[in-house]
């Protein structure tokens, strides 16, 4: 399955059906009055929000979604059908935009959750409503309401716990791939990674989701390499994980180049609580890697684990820190809930 996380649909609720215009004919009843029927409503347009979901693939294929119209009232006080709703069903985690791509409708965090697109116009008024003492043979009716179309667009966010981050070949999916049972594309090549990745993480009998994401190179913020567009999988996250490569000869620029791009994507994903680690740790030797890592402690200005996914070295320390500042439960707790049988 190709994945897809932005996608134009154009939607329209049913329009309402038309009022009748009808009088009661039977035998020996001479004057029998109006009996025309209300006309039938529109049907509604739908957003819920499903399990199960992780792209946006299906709206490929499928841009158009029209409620069926409300059928007409008829005679002998008949009441037209109401139109059948249309609902699209959407990945948890999609963002429901106008057609200005910027004015937010819906996010659809929650399985389950309902949104009203489009409302379905109302059924017009037979002309037995507008009998009277005055006029007591109405000819009038009234037309069904218009249904609503729009432009709508729908861009999935990933929901994840931690996410990664860091240039081409960091370390990232192998790193992914190596504490859970994800398994994305690793390869000794820059943007192995096309799509993002979910990935189930356990510590401490713990766990909690992570996304991997394309890697960023200088000048993505501006379209460069595959650009900022995958960023948005990660405002969702609660941490970021940056992970240095500890072979490169610039460790201190490779981080400073995330950062740009970060402060140049958003200031609100640039602030958000972050983790620094080295990785391939385990291709230097002691003294390289000690200078290496001092030297990005200097930069940063807080801590960086040195971590190495193919021996494991500093790997369930890293998770422990992710855990704590995602805001899991304890180690106690966790062994408890573990251990625990009704």
């Amino acid at each position: 399955m190709k994945f897809l996380d932005l996608a134009r649909v154009q939607i329209r609720s049913g329009a309402g059906g038309a009022g009748s215009v009808s009088f009661r004919r039977e035998k020996y009843i001479e004057f029998g009055g109006p009996d025309g029927g209300d006309g039938g409503r529109g049907g509604d347009v739908w957003a819920e929000a499903v399990e199960g979901l992780n792209t946006l693939i299906d709206f490929r294929y499928h841009q158009h979604f029209f409620a069926r119209n409300g059928q007409h009232g008829m005679g002998k006080q008949r009441t037209g059908r109401d139109g059948d709703d249309v609902v699209l069903r959407v990945p948890t985690g999609t963002e429901i935009l106008d057609e200005d791509q910027e004015t937010v409708i819906a996010d659809m965090t929650e399985p389950g959750q309902r949104v009203l697109l489009a409302r379905g116009g109302n059924g017009g008024w037979g002309n037995l409503h507008f009998k009277s003492a005055t006029n007591q043979a109405p000819r009038r009716a009234n037309p069904g309401q218009e249904g609503v179309e729009r432009t709508i667009w729908l861009r999935l966010k990933l929901i994840a716990d931690a996410g990664l981050i860091g240039l081409p070949n960091a370390g990232k999916s192998t790193f992914l791939a190596a504490t859970s049972n994800a398994r994305p594309k690793i390869a000794d090549y820059p943007f192995t990674t096309l799509h993002p990745n979910l990935g189930v993480v356990g510590v401490d009998g713990a766990e909690f989701v992570v996304a991997d994401i394309p890697g960023l190179i200088e000048g993505a913020s501006e379209g460069r390499g595959l650009g900022d567009q995958f960023l948005g999988h990660v405002e969702r996250c609660a941490v970021l994980l940056h992970l240095v490569d500890a072979t490169s000869d610039d460790v201190v620029g490779d981080w400073t180049t995330i950062i740009d791009e970060l402060e140049a994507y958003s200031p609100v994903l640039a602030a958000k609580p972050r983790i620094t680690a080295l990785s391939k740790v385990d291709a230097l030797d002691d003294a390289l890697r000690a200078e290496r890592r001092a030297t990005l402690v200097a930069a940063t200005g807080g801590a960086v684990h040195a971590v190495s996914a193919v021996s494991g070295e500093g790997v369930s320390e890293l998770l422990r820190a992710l855990r704590a500042a995602i805001g899991g439960p304890t180690t106690e707790a966790a062994e408890e809930d573990a251990t625990w049988r009704p």
